[in-house]
Formats: C-alpha cells, structure tokens, sequence
C-alpha cells in the first residue's frame, strides 16, 4: 500500500512539472515535537514540496508531499537505585496531501495541507495529516512559514511545531 501511495504522489508532481513551474515550490523545515511526539523525539527536519493552482487572484489549491524525519532522544529511566537507559528510533513520515493557501495581503499567507502521512519507519503505520500554517513573503520567490503539523495514530498523536523556508520555482 505505500508503494501505491508513494508512486501516485510522485506521479502528482511530475504531471505538475510538465504542465509548468509556476506554482512548484520547495523548502526545508525544523521542527519541535509537542505531546506524545516530545516523549520519545527530540526535533526534527523535513523537506517539502509543493505545487498550487491559481483559483482566483487570492486563492490557490494544489498537492503537497515532503519527507520528515524526527531524531530519536535518549532517556535514563531510574527505579530502585536502577538506571536503565532507553534509546528511541528516529521516526519518518512522507506526507500526501491536498494543499490550500489564500492570500491575505501582499506578504502574508495562511493555508493548510490535509492528506494522510505514510509512515516509513519500522512500526510506523502512518495516518490522517494535518497541517495549518501561516507564511510571510521575504523575496521574489522566497517565503518564510510557521506551521503545526498533526499525525493521528493509533492510540496517540504525532505533533510538530515547525519553521520552514519555501522556495519558488
């Protein structure tokens, strides 16, 4: 199944490409996770890429996909005297989604990504994606965003806070 996932985004992006290289974007994010994802991962880095259609002069709708991988940390466990030192795996996702952005001024967007992530790590069986963000333009081409990234598991919650720099093509 995630070789079908996988070759259906990558067949997205190369139809996007072929019709133009107006709406593709790529970038690369850092990322703090927050609640269950915090417990086992210390941050992590992922790269996204993007391709949006013009809708109207404010609004653009398109896919998204990308690749993250959170670092693992390393706990000590203490317990009657006993320290046990715990090292988590790091954890990978290759989100599929369908991507939104509006255009609230000249320089500031808010949009959001909503697909499933495909889990890529050992274990990892992947989920519902969500992604909200905010984005301020700083060049040409060039745009910083802040978004929040959640994965829903089974029996918890993928979560991230991340910076991300996007770059137009």
């Amino acid at each position: 199944m995630k070789k079908v996932i996988m070759a259906f985004a990558i067949g997205l992006f190369t139809i996007g490409l072929v019709n133009a290289q107006e709406g593709f974007k790529l970038g690369a994010n850092v990322a703090l996770p927050v609640g269950d994802a915090g417990d086992i991962s210390s941050f992590s880095l992922g790269l996204d890429a993007k391709y949006h259609w013009e809708i109207s002069d404010t609004f653009y709708a398109g896919v998204a996909t990308g690749f993250t991988n959170a670092f693992g940390k390393t706990e000590t466990i203490s317990e009657d005297g006993f320290e046990l030192e715990v090292e988590f795996e790091d954890v990978q996702f290759l989100p599929i989604a369908a991507s939104g952005k509006f255009n609230a001024s000249e320089d500031f967007s808010i949009g959001a990504d909503l697909g499933y992530a495909v889990g890529i790590s050992d274990g990892n069986d992947g989920g519902f994606y969500y992604r909200p963000g905010v984005g301020y333009k700083i060049g040409g081409n060039t745009e910083l965003n802040l978004s929040y990234t959640g994965i829903s598991l089974d029996g918890g919650t993928w979560s991230t806070i991340a910076l991300g720099v996007l770059f137009g093509l």
